[in-house]
């Protein structure tokens, strides 16, 4: 445990963004996790709706801090792949 004040109050900080981060990261995981099964069923137009949404919460989640912008980009071109028949 930290034993001096600005130690202390970095702990708090950090306990703070972890839950901050952790709600975002749980989005992003849920909305790629929806177009990905959407893109597994066939359905064409949801699974392309669902991906647009991956792409806003990932671009969100980079816009935050959460992730970085390449890991964000290398998410998205595989689902986009995946989804738009690409090679």
């Amino acid at each position: 445990m930290a034993n001096h004040p600005s130690a202390e109050k970095r702990h708090r900080q950090s306990v703070k963004r972890a839950a901050r981060n952790q709600g975002v990261r749980t989005r992003v995981r849920s909305s790629v996790k929806k177009a990905r099964t959407l893109i597994e069923s066939g359905d064409k137009a949801a699974a392309g709706d669902a991906v647009r949404l991956a792409q806003k919460t990932l671009d969100k989640a980079v816009s935050k801090g959460v992730l970085h912008r390449k890991n964000a980009s290398r998410r998205l071109a595989r689902l986009a792949r995946q989804a738009f028949g690409l090679s």
